[in-house]
């Protein structure tokens, strides 16, 4: 799994669905669009080495509290997160590895807009 490629085109897709984001924000802005992304990808990451989708919606959870307070939506996030699930369903290398971050994002999703969750790892 590429992360790289993976932020990049996640990022390329929030610019594309909110082209005004570049003109507030600038470049900048768009790199810090980048920055999180990888964060929430390291968190996939180590929520599936861990065998835990809590690792990752505990932290979902407590980004969307930070996001608030500054201002932003948690609809913000459940987004970016949807955008991460349409970007890896056109990644097949890793199907396993796949198909466990689109459930740690399902539930996060589920959770972030007070839904009940179903099972879990």
């Amino acid at each position: 799994m590429n992360f790289e490629k993976i932020v990049n085109r996640v990022t390329e897709v929030i610019y594309e669905r909110e082209p005004f984001l570049l003109e507030r924000f600038g470049e900048q802005g768009k790199e810090k669009c980048r920055e999180d992304n990888h964060h929430h990808m390291k968190h996939l990451e180590t929520a599936y080495e861990l065998n835990q989708s809590a690792f990752f919606t505990d932290y979902a959870v407590w980004l969307a509290g930070i996001l608030n307070k500054h201002g932003m939506k948690t609809q913000h996030l459940i987004d970016n997160f949807e955008i991460i699930q349409a970007v890896l369903a056109d990644d097949t290398d890793t199907a396993e590895k796949t198909e466990k971050f689109n459930l740690y994002l399902a539930e996060s999703i589920a959770v972030l807009k007070g839904e009940p969750v179903k099972g879990g790892v």
